[in-house]
C-alpha cells in the first residue's frame, strides 16, 4: 500500500488497474484519431476530386459557349461592312452571354469605338482587350460590380487582325448559376463531410470500445494471474518455511552431538522424517496445481463408475477414519461419467480426508452418489462445526485454512479438488447442512447410455 498526496493509501492492484485504464484509454483515443483521420482524409480527397471535376466540367461548358459566340461574331464581321450599322442583335443573346466588338481609333488618339451594350459598368474589359491585342487572345474570370450584388463573369477576348479595322471581339458570360452550383456543391461536401466524420467517429468509438473489451479482459486476466502468482509464491514460501525450519533445527541438533548413537537422537530423525514427508506432499500438490495452471495437466479420459470410485476411496480412508473414531457411510448409485479415474479417486479422497479431519469423534461422514436433472452428483457431508459464512468464499483458495482448523493439512487439498472438477468440466460447491456440518457437492456430466438395438 502507498499513500497518494493528501489521499488514502492506494494498493498495488489499484495502481495497476489505473495504469491499465490509462493504457486502454490511450489506445482507444489513438484508434479514434486514426479512424477519424483516415475518414477525414478520404472524404477530403473525394471532395476535392468531385469539386474539381464539377468545376472543370462547368468551366469547359462555359468556355465552349463563349468561343462559339466569338466565332459567330467573327463570321458576321467577315461578311459585313464594319461601317454599316449594327448587327448588335447578334452580339448578345440568350444564356447570359454578351458580345462586344471594339475598334481602335485609326489615329491612335481617340477612344476605342465599341459596338455592344454599354449599360453594364466595367464592360467591355479594357485589360483583357489590351492583352488580346498583344497576344492574340485572352481568357479570364472577372467580377462586375453591379447592384444589388456583384456579378461573376467569364471573359473571352480575341483580336481579329485579318478583318477590316482590326476589331477585337469580347464575349462575356454570366457565371452566377455556375458559381451558385459550385457553392451549393461545396456546402454539401463540407456539411456532409462533417456529418460523415462525426458519424464515423461515433461508430469508431463503439467498435473501438468493443474491440478493446477483449483486450481489457485479457489485461485483467493477466493482472489477476500475476496477482495469483505473487500470492501463490508468498503463500508457498510461508508454508515451506515452517517444515524447513524444523528440519534445519533437527539437523543442527544432530550436528551438535555427532558422537551420540542414532537410538539417542530418534526424536530429531522422526521430526526430519515427518517434515520431509510433509514437504514432499506439499511439493507434489504444488506441482499438480502448477501443471493445471499451465494447461499441462493431462487427463486420461475413460468411462468411470462414480459410485464404485466413491466406494474405493472410502475403503482407502477407512483406517484414518477409524483412528479418529469417525464412521464412513457410502450411499452410491450407479452413474457413469467420462473422466480420469485417478483424478476422480483423488478428488473423492481429498473431500473425505477433509470431512474426517473436521468430524468429531463418533461422528459420521456420508458419501452419496446419485443422478438427477443437474447431472452426476457426488456429495460428501460431515458432522463437524460447519463453515463460517464469511469463510465460505475462501474454502477453495490455495493455502487457505479456516481459523481453528485441525493441524496436519497444507491448505491445498480443496484447491486441488476444485482444479480437478474444473478440468473435468464440472462444478463444485460447499454449504452448511441444516443440522450442522459442511456439505461438499460436486456435479459432473453423466455419460449417456448407448441406445438399445433391436
Amino acid at each position: 500500500m502507498t499513500a497518494a498526496e493528501g489521499g488514502p493509501p492506494v494498493s498495488i492492484e489499484e495502481r495497476e488497474r489505473s495504469a491499465d485504464n490509462r493504457l486502454l484509454r490511450g489506445v482507444r483515443r489513438r484508434l479514434l484519431l486514426v479512424s477519424g483521420g483516415a475518414t477525414l482524409v478520404v472524404l477530403l480527397l473525394l471532395g476535392v476530386a468531385l469539386y474539381t471535376a464539377v468545376a472543370q466540367s462547368l468551366a469547359a461548358s462555359g468556355e465552349d459557349q463563349v468561343r462559339e459566340r466569338a466565332n459567330t461574331i467573327k463570321a458576321f464581321l467577315g461578311n459585313n461592312d464594319p461601317s454599316t450599322p449594327p448587327y448588335l442583335d447578334l452580339t448578345f443573346g440568350g444564356g447570359g452571354v454578351l458580345g462586344y466588338v471594339v475598334y481602335a481609333d485609326p489615329d491612335g488618339t481617340g477612344p476605342d469605338r465599341v459596338q455592344g451594350p454599354r449599360s453594364i459598368p466595367g464592360l467591355p474589359n479594357q485589360k483583357s482587350i489590351q492583352a488580346a491585342r498583344a497576344n492574340g487572345t485572352d481568357d479570364r474570370l472577372f467580377v462586375v460590380e453591379t447592384s444589388p450584388q456583384d456579378l461573376p463573369v467569364r471573359i473571352h477576348t480575341v483580336a481579329q487582325t485579318g478583318l477590316p479595322g482590326d476589331p477585337v471581339i469580347q464575349v462575356v458570360q454570366d457565371r452566377s448559376a455556375e458559381q451558385e452550383t459550385l457553392d451549393v456543391l461545396l456546402a454539401v461536401l463540407v456539411i456532409g463531410g462533417l456529418v460523415a466524420v462525426v458519424a464515423g467517429t461515433a461508430v469508431g468509438a463503439i467498435y473501438a470500445r468493443r474491440a478493446m473489451a477483449p483486450i481489457r479482459t485479457s489485461l485483467i486476466g493477466q493482472r489477476d494471474a500475476l496477482r495469483r502468482q505473487r500470492e501463490f509464491a508468498a503463500d508457498a514460501s510461508h508454508e515451506l518455511r515452517t517444515p524447513l525450519t524444523i528440519v534445519r533445527a533437527s539437523v543442527e541438533h544432530l550436528q551438535l552431538h555427532p558422537e551420540r548413537p542414532v537410538s539417542e537422537v530418534g526424536t530429531a530423525l522422526d521430526d526430519i522424517d515427518a517434515e520431509v514427508t510433509h514437504l514432499t506432499s506439499m511439493v507434489e500438490d504444488l506441482l499438480l496445481l502448477a501443471r493445471s495452471d499451465s494447461g499441462a495437466l493431462d487427463l486420461n479420459l475413460q468411462p468411470v463408475e462414480l459410485g464404485d470410485a466413491a466406494a474405493d476411496a472410502a475403503s482407502s480412508m477407512a483406517a484414518p477414519a477409524a483412528e479418529r473414531d469417525v464412521h464412513l457411510q457410502v450411499d452410491p448409485e450407479p452413474v457413469m461419467i467420462l473422466a480420469d479415474p485417478v483424478r476422480v479417486r483423488q478428488l473423492i479422497t481429498i473431500l473425505l480426508d477433509n470431512a474426517v479431519r473436521h468430524s468429531p469423534p463418533g461422528g459420521n461422514v456420508i458419501v452419496s452418489v446419485r443422478r438427477d436433472p443437474r447431472g452426476a452428483v457426488l456429495e460428501v457431508s460431515d458432522q463437524g462445526p460447519g463453515i463460517a459464512a464469511a469463510d465460505l468464499a475462501h474454502v477453495f483458495d490455495r493455502f487457505w485454512r479456516a481459523p481453528g482448523a485441525p493441524g496436519g493439512g497444507t491448505g491445498l487439498g480443496l484447491a486441488i479438488a476444485a482444479t480437478i472438477v474444473t478440468r473435468l468440466g464440472g462444478r463444485i460447491g460447499v454449504a452448511n447442512g441444516p443440522t450442522g456440518g459442511a456439505i461438499f457437492t460436486v456435479i459432473l456430466t453423466p455419460l449417456r447410455p448407448a441406445p438399445r438395438t433391436t
